[in-house]
């Protein structure tokens, strides 16, 4: 394989065009400078080409065609063996993935060589996935069709909270150059991760008595602010050709934080609901101030007011709660706050006219996926993170959950710093 690959490299160097190649800043033919064999890593061992190198006098520019044209950097991982390497170091950590690469693909590279390619890899899926978000969210439109678009849509947004690296100062290279400072955190130790999750209702099926599944699922996620989030599920939406602004319904399903319902409003056809668990962990916490902890009068009064959101009786829960008179400080303010959180969000807990429509009540689908993107990589013991680390890897990590790991065939690696 190593001498047949190495055939097919020696047959592209050959029909590289002897032609200068144009500078790209002043557009003026580049001179041959110099020309030297060079190698890298691919999947089955080492390969050498010779290889041309010319030069701008002008503007000081370089380039190699063949080097170019092949995709492959000087003494560097190939790309097809890098994105083979980078799927072992999105499913487990770098140490572990090191070993896995010796004892699956026969090749010994250190957890810091692994690092150094999923920043590079990241990177690429990271600026992919921008660019895709500000050329959806640049060219919408109200009167933009789609005619194969669904009639209803679901989206599920929730955050976790991810381990970061505080340094106070960091370290310097190998001429004793400082590096810049890293950016402060202004929550601490921890970022939000926020997950979302795009679905069809009309693929949610009933997989056992009483417990739902669903067909297929998109994720998105990103470590930044609430605007961000939003921007790629509309680049999702987009791209997946399901979102017309004119007859989609966006039903969007949430915990009740502000941040969710401020930015929903990107979509114009839309319909809020809140997470049906989060309205009874609300109940639950009162219930257990009130009447007890673990005790069955708790648990009777919270099944009442279960059922009765169920059957869209918001209002009359909110007139029964208003009646009532806890003994305790702590009852009467937990009460105050289950009477203020159900009141902001009385339009959004029409359950009964949800459960009719199939649009669903529970933000299951977002909670799961937080398990699977976040929690299963990045939440491990001792784990912390740098922010263009976290970035990059989850890039990676959304792209093989979501089945487009492919993409990375078409994109090519960025060299980072």
């Amino acid at each position: 394989m190593l001498e047949a690959l190495q055939s097919k490299v020696n047959a592209v160097a050959g029909t590289v065009s002897k032609q200068p190649p144009i500078c790209s800043q002043c557009g003026q033919p580049m001179k041959r400078h110099d020309s030297e064999t060079v190698h890298w890593l691919a999947r089955y061992g080492r390969l050498n080409a010779a290889v041309e190198r010319y030069r701008c006098r002008g503007c000081k520019q370089k380039c190699r065609p063949l080097l170019d044209l092949l995709g492959v950097e000087p003494g560097r991982i190939s790309g097809s063996l890098a994105r083979l390497l980078g799927l072992l170091t999105v499913v487990t950590p770098y140490t572990l993935a090191a070993q896995l690469a010796w004892q699956l693909l026969g090749v010994k590279i250190s957890p810091m060589g692994l690092w150094n390619i999923v920043q590079r890899l990241g990177e690429a899926a990271v600026r992919h996935a921008a660019a895709l978000s500000q050329y959806h969210w640049d060219s919408r439109s109200e009167n933009l069709s789609t005619p194969d678009a669904p009639p209803v849509v679901a989206v599920s947004v929730d955050g976790s909270m991810l381990g970061m690296q505080v340094r106070k100062q960091r370290r310097r290279r190998q001429n004793g150059e400082a590096l810049p400072p890293l950016p402060p955190l202004e929550e601490g130790r921890f970022q939000e991760v926020k997950t979302g999750v795009v679905l069809l209702p009309s693929e949610r099926v009933e997989t056992s008595p009483g417990r739902h599944s669903v067909v297929r699922r998109f994720l998105v996620s990103c470590l930044g602010d609430a605007e961000e989030i939003f921007h790629h599920l509309n680049a999702q939406l987009r791209e997946l050709g399901w979102l017309d602004t004119a007859r989609t319904v966006v039903v969007v399903v949430g915990d009740g934080a502000e941040w969710i319902w401020i930015r929903a409003k990107i979509f114009v056809n839309r319909c809020e609901i809140l997470d049906f668990w989060h309205a009874l962990e609300h109940a639950w916490e009162f219930a257990q101030s009130c009447y007890g902890e673990g005790s069955q009068k708790a648990d009777r009064w919270v099944h009442q007011i279960a059922e009765d959101l169920r059957g869209g009786k918001i209002e009359e829960v909110i007139a029964r709660l208003k009646r009532m008179h806890p003994k305790s400080a702590e009852s009467r303010e937990k009460l105050e706050s289950l009477i203020r959180y159900y009141s902001n969000n009385a339009t959004r807990m029409h359950y009964d006219e949800y459960l009719r429509l199939g649009y669903g009540i529970g933000s299951g689908a977002v909670e799961s996926a937080h398990k699977q993107v976040v929690h299963a990589r990045f939440r491990q013991a001792g784990m912390r993170w740098s922010e263009s680390g976290a970035r990059r890897l989850l890039a990676l990590r959304l792209l093989l959950l979501n089945g487009n790991w492919a993409l990375l065939d078409r994109l090519p690696m960025v060299s980072v710093a």
